[in-house]
């Protein structure tokens, strides 16, 4: 574990580098600040088209962003163990507690009107252009012959959500706990890929990989923005997926009025643009390209589980589903003999 966080961090500095002035660090001029910005790989976009935006008002005039993107878990760590930022993004908020408990961001980190959440989207099945295997939910997944992307859950935040959504499709329809670990053993024989994090999972599939994958609905219509052709399955039960950002203790004071821009209209509405669902009310969300219906772009799901609902506590859930030795879906994929 200790290689692999020094490797983590080496890539995050060098990442970092590479893309300082990148995305919002763009605007011309002296820059007031440099906030860094360490986040899951995931929202890249967004947080570079919302950078943009934020430079053009008067709070974020001249201000540029280093940036430094990676699956949650390996970041979060990454930063536990010395990787200097001012803002995290992560997939999972067990990951910004990571940070709480080393002393790097304060406990009232969540205890805002967004509860610490500063995107939102949910689970959903991506499949090749026509649906060739004809998916249409959860238990076709487990049939013979489908092969699944999903990246790994001891790295990636997305794996996390969507091995939960998994769980909860039997777990939160009337079947046991029993039932439902034999559907993810299931699942999890079914997988041909378990990248490293939610970004490499999607390259993977474009790539040709598997029939099936298992993905944040933003990434689906991002991909189709970026003119990959894809279609994707809204189940009838899936998992909110809720992300949270956090500013260091120690962070630019800049970081304060990053953090309000994101969460307000503008900062949400390039969120929405970008295939994320709002967190907050009257945002605009239409016009969204890539969309399977552009101006309906967020169906709601017949069944929509939630971390707070359905599975207690991200605490709780973690110790139970991803504990590295005794953790359910940690076993089930070992016993699987897929894991990296």
């Amino acid at each position: 574990m200790r290689h692999r966080i020094r490797a983590a961090i080496a890539l995050a500095m060098v990442t970092g580098m590479a893309l300082s002035g990148c995305g919002g660090g763009e605007a011309a001029g002296g820059g007031s600040a440099t906030l860094s910005i360490v986040g899951f790989a995931v929202p890249e976009a967004a947080n570079k088209a919302i950078a943009a935006e934020w430079n053009k008002t008067e709070a974020g005039k001249g201000v540029r962003f280093r940036t430094s993107y990676g699956a949650s878990g390996d970041q979060s760590r990454a930063v536990v163990a010395g990787l200097k930022t001012d803002y995290v993004h992560f997939s999972v908020s067990s990951d910004v507690t990571r940070l709480v408990d080393a002393g790097l961001v304060e406990a009232t980190w969540d205890d805002g009107p967004t509860k610490g959440i500063v995107s939102s989207s949910v689970v959903v099945l991506a499949v090749r252009e026509g649906n060739p295997k004809n998916i249409q939910g959860w238990d076709d997944l487990i049939k013979p012959g489908i092969g699944i992307v999903t990246p790994n859950p001891a790295s990636s935040g997305a794996a996390r959500w969507n091995a939960l959504a998994a769980w909860g499709h039997i777990a939160a329809n009337g079947g046991t706990e029993a039932q439902a670990q034999e559907y993810v053993t299931k699942l999890f024989g079914n997988v041909v890929s378990l990248p490293n994090s939610g970004r490499d999972a999607t390259t993977a599939f474009l790539g040709g990989t598997g029939d099936v994958l298992l993905a944040y609905e933003n990434e689906t219509i991002l991909a189709r923005q970026n003119g990959e052709k894809l279609d994707w399955v809204l189940p009838e039960t899936t998992m909110l997926i809720e992300n949270p950002g956090a500013i260091l203790k120690d962070a630019d004071p800049k970081a304060k009025e990053w953090l309000d821009f994101v969460l307000g209209p503008q900062g949400q509405r390039q969120f929405a643009l970008t295939g994320f669902r709002p967190i907050i009310d009257g945002v605009d969300t239409s016009g969204v390209e890539g969309a399977i219906d552009p101006n309906n772009p967020f169906p709601a799901p017949q069944k929509l589980l939630t971390v707070e609902k359905d599975f207690e506590s991200w605490s709780a859930l973690s110790k139970k589903f991803f504990d590295e030795s005794d953790g359910i879906v940690t076993k089930i994929i070992a016993a699987s003999g897929k894991a990296k």
